[in-house]
């Protein structure tokens, strides 16, 4: 199975988050809530940053890596075959999250990554004993070696977005916050692919319906366009957008997260012009002007810090800074 199947909205249910809690519960950090009295000032209301930059392998991603691998393994094993492992194509983050994953199961895991990827992403990869395949640093390169690997080896694809029990493991964050801070009225998400973004959003509508789920996005996404079309009008191929945040730089939203984020995300989205870094984006949102002018019924706001792997050789300022200008 190369590419993901379609499913229909029923795809991922508040059910399939709880269940995927109680999965990986012992391999993931319950990440703490932080708050900070300056950026309650300079927002006039109450911020709450989800810190899962605090997670195993530095990023949510291990929560939907560790669900979806889980699940496979134990499919395999009540039928009694030998799986052949998984796949999946990553600018880092899902590539460590899947390689640890499976490492903790016992599955064979080769990860594609693009050339370019920070040598520490790809040295964390290779720790976890994924094999790793470097391949042209566009989206369709990435999609055509993956799709080698599985005709080659039987390898089954696990997308960092689309697969459904990825999206469920992500929404477990959301079950975390609403524990967290009960009565959140709003929640700031970066979104690449929007698994996510998606994953909390399922959790958190059905949960607490009245709190609205923001994505935020770097500039040229399109995401709020989309959103008010209920199109996919993305331009193919697809492509990366032009930022330093590798973590958010795929333009096009995945087929089932983006069904999904119909359903549970607001249509105004958060588009940030500065080069901030995926985790930094949806902090970033909190000080604009749009940020500003939400109704001032939103007073308590959840910003998922998503990640905090970087390759601090690869910051603009890196320069000057160890030239101690």
């Amino acid at each position: 199975m190369c590419t993901p199947v379609c499913y229909d909205m029923d795809l991922v249910t508040l059910k399939d988050i709880q269940e995927a809690r109680e999965r990986i519960k012992g391999q993931v950090k319950y990440t703490p809530v932080l708050q900070c009295s300056e950026a309650d000032r300079l927002t006039g209301r109450q911020v709450y940053f989800k810190a899962e930059h605090l997670q195993s392998t530095g990023a949510f991603k291990i929560r939907g890596a560790l669900n979806a691998v889980a699940l496979l393994k134990s499919r395999s094993d009540k039928e009694g075959v030998k799986h052949p492992g998984v796949v999946t194509h990553s600018s880092g983050n899902h590539g460590q999250a899947l390689a640890r994953a499976a490492s903790v199961v016992g599955l064979p895991c080769t990860i594609i990554v693009p050339k370019g990827t920070p040598a520490c992403k790809m040295d964390a990869i290779k720790r976890f004993g994924a094999e790793l395949i470097e391949c042209y640093p566009s989206p369709s390169g990435r999609i055509e070696a993956m799709q080698k690997v599985c005709k080659e080896t039987g390898k089954v694809y696990i997308s960092s977005c689309d697969d459904p029990d990825i999206i469920a493991g992500q929404g477990t964050i959301g079950l975390e916050l609403l524990e967290q801070v009960p009565d959140v009225d709003a929640i700031l998400v970066a979104m690449s692919g929007g698994g996510l973004a998606s994953g909390i959003g399922v959790a958190i509508k059905a949960l607490r319906p009245s709190c609205r789920v923001y994505l935020v996005t770097p500039l040229g996404k399109m995401m709020e366009q989309c959103l008010r079309s209920g199109e996919r009008e993305w331009p193919n191929p697809p492509q990366f957008l032009d930022t330093i945040a590798e973590g958010i730089k795929l333009q096009q939203a995945g087929h089932n997260a983006f069904k999904i984020l119909q359903e549970v995300a607001e249509k105004e989205v958060f588009e940030i012009q500065v080069i901030e870094a995926a985790a930094g984006a949806a902090v970033a949102a909190l000080f604009t002007d749009k940020m500003a002018s939400l109704p001032a019924d939103i007073k308590k706001v959840g910003v998922i810090v998503c990640g905090g792997n970087v390759d601090i050789t690869n910051l603009p300022w890196y320069d000057s800074f160890s030239k101690g200008y």
